[in-house]
C-alpha cells in the first residue's frame, strides 16, 4: 500500500478515537452543544481521510510524487483548525467563527487538490 494511504488511514484512526472521545464527553456530560464538532470531525475526519487512502491504495500510480502529500498536509491541518475553532465555537466563543472559516477554506483547498489529483492524466 502506498505511503500516502497509510498516512491517511493512520489520520483516519487518530481523528476517529478523538471524535468518540468528544461523543463520549458530550454524553457523560449531558451537554451536547459540541455536536456539530464531533459531527465534522467523525465525517471530515475519519470518513474522508479513509476515503482519500482508499483511493490512494486503489490507484498507487496517482499516490506517487508531492501532490498527494501537500494534499493530505493541507487537508489535514484544515480540518484540525476547522474543529477546533467549531468546538470553541459550539461552547459559547463565537469569536471562533473567524477560525472554522479559514479551517473550511482550508479543507476547500485540500480537496481542490484532490480533485486535480483524481483527474489528472499522470496515471
Amino acid at each position: 500500500m502506498p505511503r500516502i494511504s497509510h498516512l491517511y488511514f493512520k489520520t483516519a484512526t487518530i481523528l476517529f478515537l478523538a471524535g468518540i472521545i468528544m461523543g463520549l464527553h458530550m454524553g457523560i456530560s449531558g451537554d451536547h452543544s459540541a455536536y456539530p464538532a464531533h459531527a465534522h470531525l467523525n465525517l471530515l475526519g475519519w470518513v474522508s481521510c479513509a476515503i482519500f487512502g482508499s483511493y490512494f491504495a486503489l490507484n498507487p500510480a496517482k499516490a506517487s510524487g508531492r501532490l498527494p502529500i501537500i494534499q493530505f498536509a493541507i487537508y489535514t491541518i484544515g480540518v484540525v483548525v476547522m474543529i477546533v475553532g467549531l468546538y470553541l465555537m459550539a461552547l459559547g466563543n463565537p469569536a471562533m467563527d473567524a477560525l472554522v472559516g479559514i479551517g473550511s477554506f482550508i479543507v476547500l483547498a485540500g480537496v481542490l487538490l484532490f480533485t486535480a489529483i483524481v483527474f489528472s492524466r499522470d496515471a
